[in-house]
C-alpha cells in the first residue's frame, strides 16, 4: 500500500461521544465556549443561504427564552404541587377530612358553620381519636392521637429514604454542595436527571410532611436545576455544550441576566396561579410596613446581626462535627436506621408541643402574622381593658394566661429545633435545608416580646369603635414585633449561609419595607463579619470541603509565594511526563499509553527529544477515535502511524495506511511557564474555569497542572489534608 495516498482523516465527521467528558471529572471551559461561538459563527454564515437557514438561525436565537419559558412553568408547577401536597401529608398525622380526604384541615373546614374561635373543631375534621374511638377527649385518646403522629412520620420518612435508596440515590441531601460543584464544571451524570427530578420531588413532600427539621428551600434548588437540566436536552446548542448548561457559573452574560429573570418571572406567575397558600400572595407571610426608623435603632439591628453571626458560626462547627463523625465511624453505614431513629426522637418530642407539632411553614406563620380581631390564638390572649384609654394612647395591656403558655413552649420549642436540626441537616439517605435559622429566630425573638408587646384579641361585639382604633393601635405594635423577630431570623440565616444581598431582597419582599433596607444591610453585613471572623465558610461551603468535591472557590485569596514548578507534575523523583508524539508513534504504542495511565489527557510534543509542545488530546475522544478507526476504516492495524498534524511524513509504499486525528487535538492549549507565581495560577483556574494548564520553559514542556492539584496545594498550604480533595 501507499502511504501518501492512504493517508485519512478519520474524523471529518464527528464521531458520537468525541469531544464529551467522563463522569467525575472536569469540563474544559475554554474550549466548549469556543466551539459554541464555532457553531454560532457557522449558523450566522448559513442564515444567508436560504430561507430556512435563515428560519433555523432565528429558532436557534429564540430557543434560550423558550427554554426559561419552560423551565419556569415547570418549577413553579413542581413547587405548588409540593407545598400543597406537603401540608395535606402534614394534616394527615393528625387526622382526616370526612368531606373528602383529600382536603386538609384547613381547606375541610372551609363550608364549616363553625364560630370563628373553634374552627379547628369543625365537624368535618375528624381526629384519629374520634374516628377510632368515637371521641377526642380523655387520656386514652391522647395517647392514639400520639401513637398515630409518630406511626405516620415513621412511615413517611422510611419511605422517603427507601425510594432514595432504591432509585435515586443523587436524591439525597439538600443538593446545593453538589450543584454548586456541577456549576463549577464538575461532570456528576444522574445527579440531575429525570429519576432523581421524580424521587426528588415525592420524597420531599414525604420528609417534610414526617415533621423532620428541614425545609423545602434546598432541595428545591436541586428540583428547578433538575429541570433546566432535563429541559436543556430538547436544544441541540444546550444538548452538546456542558458550559452552555453552566452560564450562570464561571460566564454570565447579561443575556443570561435577562433570561434568568424571565424564568422566574414565569415561575412566580405559574406559583401565583396555583396559589397553594389561599393568599393570593407569592409568599405564606407578608406584611406591610411604613414606618421611618431612626438612628438609634441600628444599634439594635447591629446587636442581632452579632447574635445571628455567633448562631450561624454555633451551627456549621456543630454539623461539621456531627457529620465528620458520621463518615469516619460505623455510624454512616446504617443511614436507613438513622433516618429512622432521628425521625422517632423529632416525633416523639414534637408531639406534646403544639408549635413543634405543626410544619415549619405553618409555624413561621403561626409567630409572623398579625393578631387579627377573632383570632384565637394563645399569642392574642392579652386582658383587654377598653375604658383605661385615654385619647390615642393605647396603654400596655396585662399578657393572659395563653400568652404565658405560648412563652414556655416557644422556649422549649427553641430549644429543641436548635439541638434537633445539628442532627438532622446532611443525613445523606434524605435531604434537608436551614429552616432552623428562622425558625429559631423567630422563637428566640418571639419570647422575648410576647411579654412586652400590645397584641389584638378577639373583642366584643359591643363598642366598635373603640375596637377599631384599638386594633388599629394594636396592629401597629404586633408589626413591629412580626418586622423585629423576622430580622431575627434574618441574621441567623445569614450567619449560617453567609449570604446578604438575597436575603437583604427576600426580607424586602416579605415586609415591602424599603426603609428599612439600610439597617437590614447594616445587620446581614455585620452577621456575615462575626460568623467569618470565627470560620469563613457557610453551611454549603463546609460539606463540599467535607465531602472532598473539587470546587475552587472563588471568595477565598491565595496569599502564598509558590510557583508553579513547585505544584507541577512530574515532581522530582516522579517518572517524566507521559506525552504523545505529533507523527512518530503507532496506533499500539497509543493504546499501551492509554491502558497503562489513567490521566484524562495528553501532551502531544513534536518529540520526546525535543518536547516542544504542539497541542493537548483528552483521553476518552483518543479511545473512541481510535476505537471507530479500527472497527470501521480499513487498513488501520496496531502498526498504523498517529499522525495529529495536517501533513504526515512519507512513508514506505508498504506501510499501512495512517490514522490522522488532528481534529481532536486542541492547539491552543492553556500554558504558563515554570516561574509563573502560584497566585496568578490560582486566579486563572478560577476566572477560565480551566481544567489542566501545562508548564514550559523557554517553549519546551516542562509538566502540568490539574484543577485537583490546584486544590490539594490550596488544602496543603491550608494545613489541611491535601488527599481529602477527592469526590466522595
Amino acid at each position: 500500500m501507499n502511504g501518501t495516498s492512504t493517508m485519512m482523516d478519520f474524523l471529518e465527521e464527528p464521531l458520537p461521544g468525541v469531544g464529551t467528558y467522563e463522569d467525575f471529572n472536569t469540563i474544559d471551559w475554554v474550549r466548549e465556549k469556543s466551539r459554541d461561538r464555532d457553531r454560532h459563527r457557522e449558523i450566522t454564515n448559513r442564515s444567508k443561504e436560504s430561507t430556512w437557514a435563515l428560519l433555523h438561525s432565528v429558532s436557534d436565537a429564540f430557543s434560550g427564552w423558550l427554554l426559561m419559558l419552560l423551565i419556569g412553568l415547570l418549577a413553579g408547577s413542581l413547587a405548588g404541587l409540593i407545598d400543597i401536597s406537603a401540608h395535606w401529608m402534614t394534616d394527615l398525622k393528625e387526622g382526616v377530612c370526612l368531606a373528602g380526604f383529600w382536603f386538609n384541615h384547613e381547606h375541610c373546614c372551609w363550608k364549616s358553620n363553625t364560630t370563628f374561635t373553634d374552627r379547628d373543631k369543625c365537624p368535618e375534621w375528624k381526629s384519629w381519636a374520634q374516628l377510632i374511638l368515637g371521641h377526642a377527649e380523655g387520656a386514652f385518646a391522647y395517647i392514639l392521637n400520639y401513637f398515630m403522629y409518630v406511626v405516620w412520620a415513621l412511615m413517611f420518612s422510611l419511605l422517603a429514604v427507601l425510594l432514595v435508596k432504591g432509585f435515586a440515590p443523587y436524591a439525597c441531601g439538600s443538593g446545593i454542595p453538589e450543584i454548586k460543584t456541577i456549576l463549577s464544571g464538575f461532570i456528576i451524570r444522574g445527579y440531575l436527571g429525570k429519576w432523581t427530578l421524580v424521587i426528588k420531588t415525592i420524597t420531599l413532600v414525604l420528609a417534610v410532611s414526617s415533621g423532620l427539621s428541614l425545609g423545602k428551600e434546598g432541595p428545591l434548588v436541586h428540583v428547578a436545576c433538575c429541570c433546566g437540566n432535563i429541559l436543556c436536552h430538547l436544544f441541540t446548542k444546550y444538548r452538546k455544550n456542558e458550559a452552555k448548561r453552566r452560564e450562570v457559573s464561571y460566564y454570565f452574560p447579561l443575556k443570561t441576566l435577562w433570561r434568568s429573570f424571565f424564568a422566574a418571572l414565569v415561575a412566580a406567575f405559574t406559583l401565583r396561579s396555583i396559589n397553594p397558600f389561599g393568599n393570593s400572595r407569592l409568599v405564606l407571610f407578608y406584611v406591610e410596613f411604613h414606618m421611618p426608623w431612626h438612628l438609634l435603632e441600628l444599634v439594635p439591628f447591629i446587636l442581632l446581626g452579632i447574635f445571628g453571626g455567633l448562631w450561624g458560626a454555633f451551627f456549621i462547627r456543630s454539623n461539621i462535627a456531627w457529620c465528620r463523625r458520621r463518615k469516619t465511624t460505623r455510624l454512616g453505614k446504617y443511614p436507613v436506621l438513622e433516618v429512622f431513629v432521628v425521625t422517632a426522637i423529632t416525633a416523639i418530642l414534637a408531639f406534646p408541643n403544639e408549635y413543634t407539632r405543626m410544619s415549619t411553614s405553618e409555624l413561621i406563620s403561626e409567630l409572623f402574622n398579625d393578631c387579627g380581631i377573632l383570632d384565637s390564638s394563645k399569642l392574642c390572649e392579652y386582658v383587654n381593658d377598653f375604658n383605661s384609654t385615654k385619647g390615642d394612647d393605647l396603654p400596655d395591656r396585662a399578657a393572659g394566661p395563653g400568652v404565658y403558655t405560648a412563652m414556655w413552649q416557644l422556649a422549649l420549642a427553641l430549644i429543641m429545633k436548635v439541638f434537633i436540626t445539628i442532627f438532622t441537616f446532611g443525613m445523606k439517605s434524605l435531604f434537608s435545608s436551614t429552616p432552623s435559622s428562622s425558625v429559631t429566630g423567630s422563637l428566640a425573638h418571639k419570647g422575648e416580646n410576647s411579654g412586652s408587646l400590645a397584641e389584638n384579641q378577639e373583642h366584643q361585639s359591643s363598642g366598635r369603635a373603640e375596637e377599631t382604633e384599638q386594633d388599629t393601635l394594636a396592629s401597629l405594635d404586633r408589626t413591629w414585633s412580626n418586622l423585629f423577630w423576622w430580622k431575627v431570623s434574618l441574621h441567623m440565616e445569614g450567619g449560617v449561609t453567609r449570604m446578604t444581598v438575597s436575603l437583604v431582597v427576600i426580607m424586602f419582599e416579605l415586609t415591602g419595607g424599603l426603609e428599612y433596607i439600610v439597617p437590614l444591610m447594616a445587620a446581614a453585613m455585620t452577621s456575615k463579619w462575626v460568623a467569618d471572623a470565627i470560620g469563613r465558610e457557610g453551611i454549603y461551603d463546609a460539606h463540599i470541603r467535607l465531602n472532598g468535591y473539587p470546587f475552587l472557590e472563588a471568595k477565598e485569596e491565595f496569599s502564598h509565594k509558590t510557583r508553579a514548578m513547585d505544584v507541577m507534575r512530574p515532581r522530582k523523583n516522579d517518572p517524566p511526563l507521559t506525552v504523545i508524539t505529533q507523527d512518530s508513534m503507532t496506533v499500539e504504542d497509543v493504546e499501551t499509553i492509554v491502558t497503562k495511565t489513567t490521566y484524562s489527557g495528553y501532551p502531544v510534543v513534536v518529540s520526546r527529544a525535543s518536547q516542544r509542545l504542539v497541542g493537548f488530546v483528552l483521553r476518552r475522544d483518543l479511545i473512541i477515535s481510535v476505537e471507530n478507526a479500527r472497527k470501521k476504516q480499513d487498513g488501520i492495524v496496531s502498526t498504523s502511524i498517529i499522525c495529529f498534524t495536517d501533513y504526515c511524513p512519507p512513508l514506505p509504499p508498504s506501510s499501512p495506511s495512517v490514522l490522522k486525528l488532528r481534529s481532536i487535538l486542541d492547539l491552543s492549549p492553556f500554558t504558563v511557564t515554570d516561574e509563573t507565581p502560584m497566585e496568578i495560577v490560582v486566579d486563572i483556574f478560577r476566572k477560565l474555569g480551566l481544567r489542566q494548564c501545562l508548564v514550559t520553559h523557554n517553549g519546551k514542556l516542562l509538566g502540568i497542572i490539574t484543577k485537583k492539584d490546584v486544590l490539594k496545594h490550596i488544602a496543603q498550604m491550608a494545613n489541611q489534608d491535601p488527599d481529602s480533595i477527592l469526590f466522595n
